[in-house]
């Protein structure tokens, strides 16, 4: 087995190059693990925002009601009926909505006419939407009751109001999807791993490759007592040791991060995906590795190669915020199919066939990436060998 120790010989002095994106994605994922949450149950919950009262008609019961109202949902702010200061309290966002009660209003509304209130609010903002819904809530209310109710006075008339606005509906909300929102953050965890992974298995492969593709070394073990085949299946069994090396370091600190998700079937579907991708990925560093020829070479593939899959295909960038342009260009990537099928993982809560069998086929996507990486890189092989011949 002399190949195979010189194989991790090779991969001993590079090992610092290599460490560095192992490290890199350790940092990630203690990254996500200490800041990140996960989020079961999406909720409402009602702000008050700063608004201006601005009264230019009598003190009457309705606009004294409405104003009351408007209190309970915002915090009105007192300022001077200024033009200039007015405009500076929504330039600083002292506040975001200003109404003003023009003149003869109470009389206008409660005589049945038509009526206008005036407003200056935040260009684009959705205070206004809501306070302007808030306002027709409670006026709309009002024209009712004074529609209706002739005989009621207007004092009672704002009792009636506010007792009706203030009836509210108890809202409950089930979460039907528990096991997606789990799988979310080791989602991201194996998301990521894809770029260390990817790099990992392009320095390692190459690094080793790399000296033994040199002719020179090639001749000599044509000369050695050692068979070509030997060597050959010694060199395969080495890059599969590394492969399966570099992976189980990486996933095994998601049983640290993730002990209960990993042991379920969702962790097994996103361990048995991580074993296919490492498969791929180490058969494009096979191919890579015979067309560079120097370590100079390796680094940069290193970095365009697997920065330029990761980026195009989801892993920095959720799939669902790329261009539709975007995508079908990294559907010719690897990774964009695994990440595909860790989406589906983390959303799966049944596994029968119906549900695994789109994760499956991406799986077996991501492998014919590897079949035809490695039918070029011999394709490759053999013309190099014709053209030393």
């Amino acid at each position: 087995m002399q190949v195979y120790k010189a194989f991790f010989k090779i991969i001993k002095k590079n090992l610092i190059e290599i460490s560095i994106y192992l490290l890199v994605f350790l940092f990630f994922a203690i990254l996500m693990t200490t800041t990140g949450s996960d989020r079961q149950n999406i909720g409402f919950e009602e702000t008050k925002k700063n608004i201006a009262f601005i009264n230019n008609d009598k003190e009457s019961e309705i606009v004294a009601g409405l104003r009351d109202y408007l209190s309970e949902k915002a915090n009105i702010v007192e300022i001077e009926d200024d033009a200039e200061k007015l405009q500076d309290a929504l330039f600083y966002r002292k506040v975001e909505y200003i109404v003003r009660v023009p003149a003869g209003f109470s009389d206008d509304f409660l005589s049945g006419k038509e009526f206008q209130l005036e407003k200056t609010t935040v260009p684009n903002s959705t205070a206004a939407i809501y306070m302007d819904s808030l306002i027709n809530k409670y006026l709309n209310t009002a024209s009712i009751y004074l529609k209706y109710s002739d005989s009621a006075s207007q004092d009672e008339i704002i009792k009636n109001i506010k007792k009706d606005l203030e009836a509210q509906t108890q809202v409950t909300v089930n979460s039907f999807n528990t096991k997606k929102a789990n799988g979310q953050k080791y989602m991201y965890y194996f998301n990521y791993m894809a770029y260390s992974l990817f790099s990992v298995m392009i320095l390692g492969v190459c690094a080793v490759m790399i000296v033994y593709n040199k002719t020179d070394l090639k001749r000599r073990n044509h000369c050695a007592p050692i068979k070509t085949r030997n060597i050959n299946l010694q060199l395969l069994f080495g890059n599969l040791s590394f492969a399966l090396i570099a992976w189980a370091l990486m996933v095994s600190t998601s049983f640290i991060f993730y002990p209960k998700q990993m042991f379920s079937l969702n962790g097994l579907l996103f361990l048995l995906n991580s074993l296919v991708a490492s498969v791929t990925f180490l058969s494009i560093s096979f191919l890579i590795s015979n067309i560079i020829k120097s370590k100079n070479a390796m680094s940069a593939a290193a970095n365009v190669v697997s920065l330029g899959f990761c980026f195009i295909s989801g892993v920095f960038v959720p799939q669902e915020m790329l261009g539709e342009t975007v995508l079908n260009i990294a559907s010719f990537t690897p990774t964009y199919w695994y990440i595909k099928a860790n989406i589906r993982i983390a959303e799966t809560v049944e596994f029968s066939m119906k549900h695994l069998k789109p994760i499956f086929t991406d799986m077996l996507i991501v492998l014919a990436f590897a079949l035809a990486s490695v039918t070029v890189a011999l394709v490759i092989m053999k013309q190099k060998r014709t053209s030393e011949a």
